[in-house]
Order: C-alpha cells, then sequence, then structure tokens
C-alpha cells in the first residue's frame, strides 16, 4: 500500500525492510535530542534496547510489528509503527521536518489503514511528555495520567477512529 499524500511533498507508505536501520537511526537522534531529558538513565537505555531488539526486527520482517515511513528523496524523515492492532508504538520525525506536516500525515494514514483495512474503532498510544500536546491536537484524550515504566514517562492515550 503506496500512499503519496498531497498535504506533503514526501512520500508515506509502509517500510521496507533496508528501510528499518535509518529509521531506527532517525529514531534514535530524535529521542536523544527531545525527549531523553525527560528521562532517567534506565529510561534512556530501556529504549534504546527496544529499538535496537532484534525480536523487534524479526516481528517487523513478519508483518506483526507494522511501520510506515515518510521519505524524502529516499531518505527516511519520519516513522510510525503499530503493534497490537491498534496500538501506536513509536512516531517520530526527524528534527528538520518538524512542523511540516510528517507526523500528522504519518498519523492520518496509520488512522486510515486501522478504520478501513482493519475494522478498528481506536488507536491507543503511550505519549512522552513531550509529545502529549501533537496528540491533543490530532484528536487523542487522556484515559490515564502520566506514569513511570522502567524509566520512560508516558501517558496513556486514545483516539476514536470515524
Amino acid at each position: 500500500m503506496s500512499m503519496n499524500v498531497a498535504k506533503i511533498p514526501y512520500e508515506v507508505r509502509w517500510a521496507r525492510a533496508d528501510e528499518w536501520k535509518p529509521a531506527m537511526v532517525m529514531i534514535w537522534k530524535t529521542f536523544l535530542k527531545y525527549e531523553g531529558s525527560d528521562y532517567s538513565q534506565e529510561g534512556i537505555r530501556n529504549f534504546f534496547e527496544f529499538i535496537t531488539d532484534d525480536g523487534l526486527y524479526r516481528s517487523f520482517l513478519e508483518g506483526r510489528y507494522q511501520m510506515m515511513v515518510a521519505l524524502d528523496d529516499g531518505r527516511v524523515i519520519g516513522a510510525g509503527s503499530l503493534r497490537n492492532s491498534n496500538h501506536l508504538s513509536l512516531l517520530f520525525v526527524d528534527e528538520d521536518y518538524h512542523r511540516r506536516g510528517v507526523g500528522r500525515t504519518i498519523m492520518d494514514c496509520l488512522c486510515d489503514y486501522l478504520k478501513r483495512e482493519m475494522g478498528e474503532r481506536s488507536m491507543s498510544l503511550q505519549a512522552s511528555p513531550y509529545a502529549v500536546h501533537f496528540y491533543q491536537k490530532l484528536g487523542f484524550h487522556i484515559v490515564k495520567p502520566e506514569q513511570e515504566i522502567s524509566g520512560i514517562r508516558v501517558t496513556a492515550m486514545e483516539k476514536r477512529l470515524r
């Protein structure tokens, strides 16, 4: 399923195997710049271990961990992934592309996929402190107050898909 979205001049589509590593490098770099200061050393280590886990990569290759990417001339500039049917696992956009609609477009594509292709009625996520406001602008609401899990601060959020 390939999507060329008119809102942004970038290609947005499901990731290929050769895009996994560039996506994880972009995610790590962006995490450290924008979110790392909100986490303990334990949280930073756990996040790194999550995105570099061979099991996660195998799940991606087997289609059990889906990832959509935004590309600018072949370069991964954004990525969003799904697990457990309708749970957003990761959403990151390269710092050079912030506030250009990349994250919103990835989220629109993922939500549309969940609703139309999978018949899901909602999407859930665990937002970092940095991202809560962004998700609220996209129609997500807080379902549990912020908590810390293995050194990672998150706020449980959900959106009804219409």
